[in-house]
C-alpha cells in the first residue's frame, strides 16, 4: 500500500505573514496532528530564494532561523514534521538537472504562476535568472525527491503542481514507473485561498510591504487593522457598505469562529448577522475593525508567547532542523537511487555492468 506523504514549504525571504498561516500554517499542523499521514516534510526553499535574492545570501541566511522560529511557534512539532532545509539535500540539484531535460522552454513560459512571479519582482526579457524562470522544474524535485502524495498549498500554486505532474508522467513514460503524482490539497475555507494584503490591492506580499506578520506585537497588529482597506464608498456610518471585496471582512471569514462573537461582540449572532447590519448601513468600519483585531490577537498571542520561549534556545532550534535535514536526506538518497537505476546512470551500483561491458568488447 502507498505510503501518505505530504510535502510543502516556503521561501525564506523573511518572516511569515497571517496569509501564510491561513493559507497553509495551520492546515500543516492540523494535518500534523490528524494522524491520517504517514510521513510529513515541510522545508525551507533557501536555494530557491536565492535566485532572487542572489546579492542578499545573509538576508536568506538569517530568515531560515525567522521561519523555523515561525514553524515551530504555530504548532508544528518536529516530532511528526520532518523539517529540513532545502540547500542542504544536493540530490534536489541532481535530480533538478535530469527534469530539465523533460520541459521545453515554451512550456516554462506558459505557466501563469512564473508569469505572475517575475512581473511582481521586475523581471523582464533577458534580466529573468535562470533559477528562477525554472523554479517549476525546481519545485517538481522538491516533491518528487520524497515521493509525496499531498501537497497543501494555495490556489496560486496549482499550475506549478500541474506542471510537476507532467514531469512524473514523462519520467515514468520514459524510465517505467518510479516517481509519484502528488495531489493538491487546497484551503477548505476560500477567504484562505489568496489573503490579500491590508491595503486590499494585492496578495499579501513581504515584498509589497502590507502584512501582518505572526511575530508582530500586539500593537503592531492593533495599527496595522485599523489602517485596513474597507469599502471606499462607505464613508458615513450610516451609508450601506460593501462586504465583497472589503479586505477586514475577508479577514474575517479566514479568522472568525461563532464562539469570538459571544467574547468580543455580543450584539451579533453570527459573522453573518454582522455583515447584513453593515450592508444596510448604520454600522461603522472602527467597530468591525475592532472586532477583527481581537480575533487576531486571540490567534496570534499564543504563537508570539510560545516563539519568544523558542528565542531563548536558538541552538535547539538549529539543532531540529539538522536532525531533519538528516532524515531528509535519507529519504532522498533512497529515491535518487531509484531513479538512476530507472536512467540507467547506476554504473557502480549494478554488479552486471562491468561483465556486460567487458564482455561487449570481447
Amino acid at each position: 500500500m502507498q505510503q501518505r506523504i505530504i510535502l510543502t514549504g516556503d521561501r525564506p525571504t523573511g518572516p511569515l505573514h497571517i496569509g501564510h498561516y491561513v493559507g497553509s500554517l495551520r492546515r500543516r499542523v492540523e494535518l500534523q496532528d490528524s494522524g491520517l499521514y504517514d510521513k510529513i516534510f515541510i522545508f525551507e526553499a533557501d536555494a530557491q530564494a536565492l535566485t532572487d535574492n542572489i546579492d542578499h545570501p545573509d538576508k536568506v541566511r538569517q530568515n531560515v532561523i525567522e521561519v523555523a522560529l515561525d514553524y515551530l511557534a504555530a504548532g508544528l512539532d518536529p516530532q511528526k514534521s520532518t523539517l529540513f532545509i532545502q540547500s542542504q539535500i544536493p540530490e534536489l540539484c541532481e535530480l533538478t538537472f535530469y527534469f530539465m531535460d523533460l520541459v521545453s522552454v515554451s512550456r516554462l513560459q506558459r505557466n501563469p504562476t512564473v508569469k505572475t512571479e517575475i512581473q511582481m519582482r521586475g523581471f523582464s526579457g533577458e534580466s529573468i535568472p535562470v533559477g528562477f524562470f525554472t523554479y517549476p522544474i525546481s519545485q517538481a524535485a522538491d516533491i518528487t525527491l520524497f515521493k509525496a502524495t499531498t501537497v497543501p498549498v494555495g490556489e496560486d500554486q496549482e499550475p506549478m503542481l500541474e506542471q510537476c505532474r507532467e514531469i512524473v508522467r514523462r519520467f515514468n513514460n520514459i524510465y517505467g514507473e518510479t516517481l509519484v503524482e502528488p495531489n493538491i490539497l487546497l484551503p477548505e475555507n476560500a477567504a484562505c485561498l489568496r489573503l490579500p494584503g491590508t491595503d486590499g490591492k494585492a496578495k499579501m506580499s513581504k515584498s509589497l510591504g502590507n502584512c501582518i506578520y505572526l511575530k508582530d506585537s500586539a500593537d503592531a497588529v492593533e495599527k496595522k487593522v485599523k489602517s485596513m482597506f474597507t469599502d471606499p464608498d462607505h464613508l458615513r456610518v450610516s451609508d450601506p457598505g460593501k462586504v465583497e471585496g472589503n479586505t477586514v471582512f475577508t479577514y474575517l471569514d479566514a479568522f472568525c469562529r461563532p464562539e469570538h462573537f459571544g467574547r468580543y461582540l455580543p450584539d451579533y449572532e453570527d459573522l453573518d448577522a454582522l455583515k447584513d447590519h453593515y450592508r444596510r448601513g448604520g454600522l461603522g468600519d472602527m467597530k468591525v475593525k475592532k472586532f477583527l483585531a481581537a480575533v487576531l490577537q486571540e490567534t496570534l498571542e499564543p504563537i508570539r508567547q510560545r516563539r519568544a520561549e523558542l528565542e531563548k534556545d536558538i541552538p535547539a532550534v538549529i539543532d531540529i532542523l539538522r536532525r531533519g535535514t538528516e532524515v531528509a536526506r535519507e529519504a532522498g538518497a533512497q529515491t535518487m537511487a531509484e531513479v538512476r537505476r530507472a536512467m540507467r546512470l547506476d554504473y557502480f551500483e549494478d554488479a552486471a555492468f562491468t561483465a556486460e561491458q567487458a564482455a561487449r568488447f570481447q
